[in-house]
């Protein structure tokens, strides 16, 4: 792979991190800034509605410029975000910073999913895309950890200062590796990435991004009490099962790049019919501490099997301005998130219990399953009239 998508790795495991880490360093946060933890919490949800409602408005505003320029002001944007999270005083400031630093997240991986992809031949575009997103998944198992090591040796704020650190690194390395004239916008500036959105197909491709983000949320959310209450596993322990699904998730990642490059859309639905015979593996066996140790490991490879084929499917389904397109894939997944964690919380509060919560993972991955063959089925309808008459 060329050097220009390590830069890109680079950058998006500095973003991964700041994204996640903060999970781990609530209860200092909210002791330094004098806040209950729920309401540290909603870090991260602002983090969340920054990336959803930012990603559009960068893309748009950006639809114009060079490639390469935008990649570097978006890695900036990240470093100038997390210095001012570290010097933020109060609890607001901080907010603030986060929805701020959460704007440049999806235009960013959206754009960068079309530098990489233009990169490399056709047949390697799915790799390029999982490459770049092996950064993210690598910051799962070594960023947050680290990170949150440091932020209780020495405070919060120092791991904001460590990121920022990164952040430099990734946009030196962007400025100095990526090509001056990569993937130039296409003619049809905003209006062309506009007219790519009404097509069927890319919604359809979001649509299942969003589907399948629900269906590991719905349970992911609730993972730790499910592991202590139903499979009987202690907190310390909790924390390592954790670290191999981030493990499991970059092993996916790399996976999911070949599998795509190979078989794009079967490899969706393979890969999603298999999760949901895993949720209904975990809610029949969960009881089981070393199946639901593998079952956590496997979960967390095959939802990352299937990001890179969703996010080349849309690249390639708005290929005339697959920008913005790309973008608003990223903020599928995060509506996922958010939805996925309210549907899992809304089945616990009507009764449904933790053991069978991954029934309800099952139901969200079915539906991904459902609308992913008929995506397929209209490629098939489409591929005939394609054909030159003979």
């Amino acid at each position: 792979m060329p050097l220009p998508i390590l830069a890109l790795a680079i950058a998006s495991f500095c973003i991964g991190t700041t994204e996640f880490v903060i999970m781990g360093l609530l209860p200092e946060v909210a002791a330094d800034l004098g806040v209950s933890i729920p309401s540290a919490g909603l870090l991260v949800t602002g983090y969340a509605l920054g990336v959803v409602f930012g990603a559009p408005i960068v893309a748009m505003a950006t639809a114009r410029l060079p490639r390469k320029p935008v990649l570097v002001g978006l890695a900036a944007l990240f470093v100038i975000g997390n210095l001012f999270c570290a010097l933020a005083p109060n609890y607001w400031l901080l907010m603030a910073a986060r929805v701020f630093t959460a704007f440049g997240h999806g235009a960013f991986f959206g754009i960068g999913s079309v530098v990489a992809a233009s990169l490399v031949p056709r047949n390697k575009r799915a790799s390029a895309i999982a490459l770049m997103f092996a950064g993210l998944t690598l910051s799962n198992i070594l960023g947050v950890p680290a990170g949150t090591a440091l932020g209780e040796a020495f405070g919060w704020r120092a791991t904001f200062l460590a990121v920022v650190g990164i952040g430099l690194i990734s946009v030196a390395a962007i400025a100095w590796l990526v090509p001056s004239d990569v993937a130039e916008p296409s003619g049809g500036g905003l209006l062309g990435e506009l007219r790519v959105l009404g097509k069927l197909q890319v919604w359809l491709a979001m649509l299942i991004a969003s589907l399948a983000s629900a269906s590991l949320f719905a349970v992911f959310t609730y993972i730790k009490p499910y592991l202590t209450d139903v499979s009987g596993l202690s907190t310390a322990t909790v924390t390592w099962v954790l670290l191999l699904f981030g493990a499991g998730m970059t092993i996916g990642n790399i996976i999911g790049g070949r599998l795509a490059d190979w078989k794009l859309m079967p490899t969706v639905i393979g890969t999603l019919l298999a999760m949901a015979l895993l949720f209904v593996a975990f809610a029949k066996l969960g009881a089981i501490a070393t199946v639901a140790i593998a079952i956590v490991f496997l979960w967390g490879m095959l939802i990352f099997i299937v990001v890179p084929p969703l996010q080349i499917r849309v690249v390639e389904a708005a290929s005339e301005g697959p920008n913005l397109a790309a973008t608003l894939n990223q903020g599928a997944f995060n509506v996922g998130n958010a939805g996925g964690a309210w549907i899992g919380g809304l089945a616990i509060s009507f009764g449904i219990s933790y053991a069978n919560l991954p029934l309800v993972g099952a139901v969200l991955a079915l539906l991904a399953v459902a609308v992913a063959v008929l995506s397929q089925a209209l490629d098939r309808r489409v591929v005939p009239q394609t054909q030159p008459a003979e």
